[in-house]
């Protein structure tokens, strides 16, 4: 495992990726309603190589996306945290959900536990999600978060094509925003 902070909220535990979450990360990469708004399902070769990212990126930047792990099974159920990739159009707090546990309030949880992160740990002003119009789910978690839709950006190679707006707050509003969520 990656050295790294480890976020503990009340039923998730999120530390940085390691090899033994590659079998549950392939498994949610080659998800098609998983990764219908992920940028497309991902052989398994593909998914090694974005754990390995996720993982360089611990290791260069010193934060990237955390591993999602539920505290009651220990089981690997999605990936969510800070990112911020080359040419990427701001600080993002992106999301994924295993399909099977999505809807079932993680992702809200573990998005407070890693805005909060983002913001006083590594000091952003601003948070950003970039997210597919078409993506319902996501967008409605932004907006509870207290997102606002700053309108379409654009992502780098390879994902130029992909349709995505940017939504996003400010540290200010983040304070604001984050009394709604006390008991996170």
């Amino acid at each position: 495992m990656i050295n790294g902070p480890i976020l503990v909220t009340q039923r998730l535990i999120l530390r940085p990726p390691g090899p033994e979450d590659f079998e549950a990360w392939a498994e949610f990469s080659a998800d098609e309603e998983t990764m219908r708004y992920l940028g497309g399902v991902q052989p398994r070769a593909v998914a090694w190589r974005g754990l390995c990212s996720m993982a360089g990126a611990w290791h260069i930047r010193g934060f990237a996306m955390f591993s999602l792990i539920t505290r009651d099974t220990g089981q690997w159920i999605g990936r969510i945290g800070p990112w911020q990739p080359d040419g990427w159009p701001g600080t993002e707090v992106g999301w994924g959900v295993m399909r099977s546990h999505a809807g079932k309030g993680y992702a809200l949880e573990a998005a407070v536990a890693t805005i909060d992160y983002a913001f006083d740990l590594l000091g952003w002003d601003t948070v950003i999600h970039t997210i597919d119009p078409d993506n319902a789910a996501s967008i409605a978690l932004a907006e509870r978060l207290g997102s606002t839709n700053q309108g379409p950006t654009r992502l780098p190679e390879p994902y130029q094509e992909f349709p995505v707006d940017s939504y996003g707050q400010s540290k200010a509003q983040w304070q604001e925003n984050r009394k709604k969520f006390v008991r996170y």
